[in-house]
Order: structure tokens, then sequence, then C-alpha cells
């Protein structure tokens, strides 16, 4: 038997979701927004990863594990290259891109101290004014939010 010592061969997913393609650096990141570090079935991810489109790629398999709009929502913020594979039996049933929605509304925290959603119980809601450098506009104090200073609710 010949052992090829330049592949890692991981289990396949009977069920589950990969989220391909998160750029290099994200995936930690996307982990925890998504609350995996305490997600008790198997997870296996890669981060550096050669990638032909990306250079460098990151991913993540998550076992028994479909996932929201909301939650695709804030793996687009964090990871808007990233691509999810939705397998069931062993099979891929969808794959999709992710792609950042025109507003976002209850995932991210106003980015200004003084904003009402920030001392009361109010939703945020916030447009997205820039997708390509992400930057997005409160709709409560009109505050611009940069990609460097979101953070998730």
């Amino acid at each position: 038997m010949e052992i090829n010592k330049t592949e890692l061969k991981v289990s396949a997913l009977e069920n589950g979701t990969v989220i391909d393609h998160i750029p290099q650096g994200h995936v930690l990141e996307v982990m925890r927004i998504l609350n995996l570090e305490i997600f008790e079935d198997q997870i296996y991810f890669g981060a550096n990863l050669e990638s032909k489109k990306y250079g460098k790629k990151g991913i993540i398999k998550v076992s028994n594990r479909f996932f929201e709009d909301t939650e695709i929502n804030k793996i687009a913020v964090v990871a808007p290259t990233a691509t999810l594979i939705e397998i069931r039996n062993y099979e891929v049933t969808r794959k999709t891109g992710v792609s950042i929605p025109d507003e976002i509304h209850g995932i991210i925290r106003c980015f200004n101290p003084k904003c009402i959603t920030n001392h009361e119980k109010v939703t945020t809601h916030f447009s997205v004014v820039d997708k390509d450098d992400l930057k997005i506009k409160c709709h409560y104090c009109e505050k611009i939010t940069k990609k460097q200073n979101i953070t998730f609710v």
C-alpha cells in the first residue's frame, strides 16, 4: 500500500455544513460568532490552506448543523467570500455563496456608545453603505461603522 504524504484525509460528513473559502485569518472568528467553541458534535477546521482562487483560505466542517439566515448573515459580514455546502446522507444537497445583505438587523452592536440601541431594548438596524470595504450605517443614530469596529450582539 502506497501512502501519499502530501494529503490529509478527513472523514466525510454524513450530515452537516462545510464553510469553505473563508478568508485567511478569519477561521477562528467565524467559529466564535457561530458559537462553535461550545458545539458538541465533530468540527474540523483548517487555516492557511492552499487555494487556487484566493491563495490561502480556511475551511470549517460542522457535523449535524445547518445554519439559519441570521447566522449566514454573520458569516457574510466576517467572510464575504465563503461558500456554504450542505450535506445530507453524504451527498451535497446545496452549495451557495454568502452575500452581505443590504440591511442587517439584530446581529451587530452599534459602534456609537450614545446610540439608543446601546441603552434600551431596541433591535439594531443597519443599512449597508459599502459592501466592498464594509461600512454600515445605523438606522437610529446614523453613525457609520467600519468593518474593523464591528462587534456582534
